[in-house]
């Protein structure tokens, strides 16, 4: 296979630093503005589609979730000509029905981070994307529909809290979400989500469930050692699940099909003739066709 895009991508998370039925091309190593992203990029193809894969934490995940360059892992995605991106990360679950194993296909989010940028604008340039629904909604469809039927038990929609970490929760704190409404728990999924609504990629979150958290009286609290013991059976059914996603996407992504693939259209504030040039230049790969369609007005 020779290609030059590569139009759908894969977030490892824990438990899952690679795809066994990935047919390697090459491994990338990719530079961007932002800096490194947090490995090399695995390029090949998975049943016939070409598929980039990353590993979020690097391989033998050594990467804290606070330590994750989330803008040069998307940015460097949008230079593959990634369209669709699917995130697979493990989770806390906050309700009693869903349990350890269980798949969740989020459709919202909570913020409990502070320490993480999460926007590629500012420095002269500034723009404001609509994030009302954050997930975008044909590839969660595909996503929930395709891991049911590789046999997980799946729950569409819900709210994941992202949280900072790299400590899991207080007891306090783990109430306080349930009361809040939320129903998983997590440290990276959040920061993914922004970016890649700026860089208009579709993305949707697989929330491998591993525990219950410190709020459930009748389960141990969350260890590691815990956690560890159901990523191994989660990283089996989530490969799974992926390959029937992989399988499943539609070859072309249709405009107003979701609020993914124009959402810059209407976001950027700041009068271009102002913006520095090496602003433009870095960001070339996110605002280039926005700006094209102005320069070609002229």
């Amino acid at each position: 296979m020779s290609v030059d895009a590569w139009p759908i991508g894969i977030i490892g998370g824990s438990g899952l630093y690679g795809m066994e039925e990935l047919e390697v091309q090459e491994e990338r190593t990719i530079e961007t503005p932002f800096g490194s992203p947090s490995d090399v990029f695995v390029l090949g193809e998975l049943r016939g589609r070409a598929v980039a894969f990353l590993a979020r934490h690097g391989r033998g995940h050594r990467i804290l979730p606070s330590e994750l360059n989330f803008r040069a892992n998307i940015y460097a995605f949008k230079t593959l000509g990634v369209e669709w991106l699917i995130s697979l990360s493990a989770v806390g679950s906050l309700r009693r029905r869903y349990e350890p194993t269980h798949i969740v296909v989020p459709d919202q989010f909570i913020d409990r981070t502070r320490h993480r940028p999460d926007t590629f604008f500012g420095n002269g340039l500034a723009a404001h994307v609509a994030f009302a629904d954050p997930i975008c909604p044909r590839l969660s469809e595909v996503c929930a529909d395709q891991s049911a039927a590789a046999g997980a038990v799946v729950h569409r929609g819900g709210v994941y809290v992202c949280m900072e970490g790299p400590q899991f929760s207080t007891r306090a704190e783990s109430f306080m979400y349930r009361d809040w409404g939320a129903d998983v728990i997590g440290m990276t999924n959040l920061q993914e989500a922004k970016l890649a609504r700026e860089a208009e990629i579709c993305y949707a979150t697989l929330a491998l469930i591993t525990d219950y958290d410190c709020w459930h009286e009748e389960e141990e609290d969350v260890t590691v050692e815990a956690v560890l013991a159901v990523l191994r059976q989660n990283a089996r059914t989530a490969q799974a699940a992926v390959v029937r996603i992989v399988e499943s996407l539609p070859a072309e992504r249709r405009p107003g099909a979701c609020p993914c693939v124009n959402a810059l259209e209407h976001a950027l504030i700041t009068d271009p003739t102002v913006v520095p040039a090496s602003v433009l230049q870095d960001l070339e790969p996110i605002v280039g066709r926005l700006l094209d369609d102005d320069r070609s007005d002229d």
